[in-house]
């Protein structure tokens, strides 16, 4: 043995130690597939993650380079089971060994559904699955708008569903439905739809349809995305997913306003059956021609025992109009026999009036016989005041005052009598005109040619015949 304690061993730089342990271990391993759960999961600004997998027994330091973060296939969360497929390397500046991982799988379906779970509480937890958020489908959309695949058979089911139902426009907002990259695409069509104007280029949908066909679990991990999730909650159009078969659930099933169970079922959700619209308007307008036709009756019966209880107005009018009639010419003989009535009674009246000097004589004769009664009374009394000498004192100033105030009372009567007379309007010039009749004629045209009149003046009347001919104003003769 060599003194030195060399021997054969070679001798190796730190340097080359390192590299030949790396080029040994990239060698013996080359490409691997390890299973663990991820932890101490760390982006870096350069782009680069960091992160170790651990089970109950080890644990590896792991690193993702920025120029695979794309392709990975999953995003790194911390208590994730991933199987990690990669290469086993070194890092030499710490003396460590790494696993340089290019791709992540889920470790079985245990681990998506906690996923999906811990998402799910966490989601639900913010609201984005209240009941309140949900929104009513319109009856009858417009526009509607899918988010699928433009290859496959859901595009086209829906198609023929909306042309049997109710043809609608249709806009296809194609996407990947699984895979890298799919749940971005998936989200920002939803968001874009949300994003077009109501009276832009495009048409802006009335209900948003995201949809695709069955698989397996991992098939349809892009719709269990939070980004996807999301932007359902925030999308302002109305949403129906249709993701899976009828035993398929996601999360975005919680987020959307209505779950259909297939990509048919939605397109019926969106939009009304033609056939079925038309019979429920055919039995409305069946109802409501009844109910109208009930309500005529009804208004009709009312009105002919309404008629019953009237009377008969045109017997009514009838009867009226004879009643006028009758009262009409009943007033127009009536009028004349009460105007002649009271010319009669004038008449009579006028014949039993007297003569202001008849008047004024009787009441100077009843005034004469008043003074002779006076007389004998006054001689009466002297020849008693003679006979008692009580009677001498009585005065007879008090009597004759009464005679003399009673004797001027009826002169003053009898000149207001004679004032108001009509001979004192004759004593002035004027004549009194009566008709063979006794009647006063007042006007030039009562007088007819011929006619006998009565002319009375002051001192006496005369009897005169009118001239014939028209007369002439101011003269009758």
């Amino acid at each position: 043995m060599d003194a030195t304690g060399g021997g054969n061993i070679p001798e190796y730089g730190v340097g080359e130690l390192a590299g030949a342990i790396k080029r040994t271990l990239e060698g013996a391993f080359q490409r691997v597939r390890v299973r663990g759960e991820l932890t101490e999961v760390k982006p870096y600004p350069s782009g680069h993650i960091y992160l170790s997998l651990k089970d109950e027994n080890a644990k590896i330091e792991s690193v993702i380079w920025k120029s695979a973060v794309a392709r990975v296939g999953l995003k790194p969360e911390n208590g994730l089971e991933v199987i990690a497929t990669g290469r086993v390397s070194t890092y030499g500046d710490r003396s460590k060994y790494q696993l340089i991982i290019e791709k992540l799988e889920y470790a079985g379906e245990g681990a998506l559904l906690a996923r999906i779970e811990r998402l799910r509480l966490a989601l639900l937890a913010e609201g984005l699955f209240a009941p309140e958020r949900k929104r009513a489908l319109p009856l009858l959309p417009r526009v509607i708008g899918v988010v699928t695949s433009e290859r496959g058979a859901v595009i086209q089911d829906i198609r023929t569903t909306l042309a049997r139902r109710f043809p609608r426009l249709l806009i296809l907002w194609p996407v990947p439905v699984q895979g890298e990259g799919a749940a971005e695409r998936i989200a920002a069509a939803i968001r874009g739809f949300s994003a077009l104007p109501i009276d832009g280029p495009v048409p802006r949908p009335d209900v948003i349809i995201v949809a695709r066909g069955g698989g397996s679990l991992e098939d349809l991990m892009a719709f269990n995305e939070e980004i996807v999730i999301r932007a359902a909650a925030e999308s302002t159009i109305p949403l129906i997913s249709a993701v899976g078969h009828e035993t398929d659930t996601t999360l975005i099933d919680f987020a959307s306003d209505r779950r259909a169970p297939t990509p048919t079922a939605a397109a019926e959700l969106a939009v009304p059956s033609r056939v079925e619209i038309a019979a429920d308007l055919a039995q409305r307008g069946a109802r409501m021609s009844q109910y109208i036709a009930g309500r005529l009756r009804e208004t009709r019966l009312h009105l002919h025992r309404a008629e019953r209880g009237l009377p008969d107005l045109p017997t009514m009018v009838n009867q009226l109009r004879q009643r006028l009639d009758d009262r009409g010419e009943r007033l127009r003989t009536a009028l004349p026999g009460f105007v002649l009535g009271k010319r009669q009674t004038l008449t009579r009246l006028g014949a039993a009036l007297r003569h202001p000097r008849e008047a004024i004589a009787a009441g100077r004769g009843a005034t004469h016989v008043l003074d002779q009664r006076l007389g004998a009374a006054w001689a009466r009394g002297l020849a008693r005041r003679q006979a008692a000498p009580a009677l001498a004192r009585l005065s007879a100033a008090p009597v004759l005052g009464l005679i003399r105030e009673r004797a001027a009372r009826i002169e003053g009567l009898a000149a207001r009598l004679e004032a108001v007379s009509y001979t004192a309007v004759l004593a002035r010039g004027f004549a009194l005109v009566q008709g063979a009749d006794g009647r006063a004629l007042t006007a030039a045209a009562e007088v007819a040619p011929g006619a006998r009149l009565t002319v009375t003046f002051q001192d006496g009347s005369v009897s005169v015949t009118a001239a014939t001919g028209k007369p002439v104003q101011g003269s009758l003769f």
